[in-house]
């Protein structure tokens, strides 16, 4: 029998049908519609869900059970979402909504918990008993996997690492608090560093890589630039990368997880970034003469993740 899995985003709704071997075999998409509301966005959730079942060519009979990865906080007991600011759900019964639209039951999670525990069954954290999935793109997402089980906390928010404070009184995030490791350590973050420092060097190689226009600077900006021996460059990367190990040392500290991996698309410098972050994490790891280091690696199944983590929730909760 094959799962069905939907992550649910901002910008974009995919919904995939997962064999057995965690292999997606069909696809469905539709924009959300963020401004059609609720009703709007589970009429195309349930659409997704139908195209990727007739792309796999198969029948709603022969999916055996289906999951959700929703951004905010969402009760994977009676698969609410009390809220999600960038749908503005403000409690949601999204688990009941699709049920009544696809005709099963929908297990749902957060999509940051959803995305890690797809890495923890299928990807970079397979063989793990304690695994900490970290998402550097437009915020920092984490999600945290302790003896298998994802840790959500009594408000179904927990595990929220990007919105632990590394600066007291820094840069303000978008959650309104100061000095929040998402404020620095995010890909949003390192491109307004890079401006910053495009800024103050007019003479950096970055310009030249960015066709001059601020507006095309990305995550890739700097370390490009650093590779080509840029100075102002080299210092915002290793900077960003120390804000990066700043927060896993504290993941580390907080949870000791056997292995740590980092996604999202400034996870592709490989070796450029994990090297320094493990010097780091290790020279700064509360569990002193250990047998073994925390394992630091980057995450593997890219998008993929929020599917198969979304489609094998049953797992879980049956």
């Amino acid at each position: 029998m094959y799962k069905l899995g939907i992550d649910l985003g901002g910008t974009n709704i995919v919904a995939g049908v997962v064999d057995e071997n965690y292999k997606i075999v069909g696809i469905g998409k539709r924009k959300t519609n963020v401004a059609g509301g609720a009703e709007a966005i589970a009429d195309d959730m349930a659409a997704a869900a139908f195209d990727a079942i007739k792309d796999a060519n198969l029948t709603i009979d022969d999916i055996e059970d289906m999951g959700i990865g929703a951004p905010g906080t969402v009760d994977s007991e009676t698969g609410d979402i009390p809220f999600s600011n960038n749908l503005y759900f403000y409690d949601v019964p999204l688990g009941k909504m699709m049920e009544e639209r696809v005709g099963k039951k929908f297990y749902l999670e957060n999509d940051a918990n959803a995305a890690a525990y797809g890495e923890y069954i299928a990807g970079a954290g397979k063989g793990s008993n304690h695994f900490v999935a970290i998402t550097l793109g437009t915020g920092v997402g984490s999600g945290i996997i302790i003896d298998g089980k994802i840790l959500s906390g009594s408000n179904h928010a927990g595990g929220e690492m990007g919105h632990s404070v590394i600066v007291m009184n820094g840069e303000k995030c978008t959650c309104g608090r100061h000095g929040c490791w998402e404020a620095y350590a995010s890909a949003t973050a390192l491109i307004n560093q890079t401006k910053q420092a495009m800024i103050r060097y007019p003479e950096s190689i970055m310009w030249d890589i960015c066709n001059r226009d601020l507006d095309t600077v990305d995550g890739k900006t700097a370390f490009d630039a650093a590779e080509k021996g840029d100075i102002a460059a080299k210092y915002v990367v290793d900077r960003y990368i120390e804000y990066i190990a700043v927060g896993i040392a504290n993941v580390v500290n907080a949870f000791q997880p056997d292995m740590v991996c980092i996604g999202g698309g400034v996870s592709k410098q490989g070796d450029v970034l994990i090297k320094p972050i493990k010097q780091f994490v290790n020279g700064e790891n509360f569990a002193r003469n250990i047998t073994k280091d925390v394992v630091i690696k980057t995450a593997t199944l890219g998008n993929d993740a929020g599917i198969i983590g979304a489609a094998y929730l049953c797992n879980l909760h049956k």
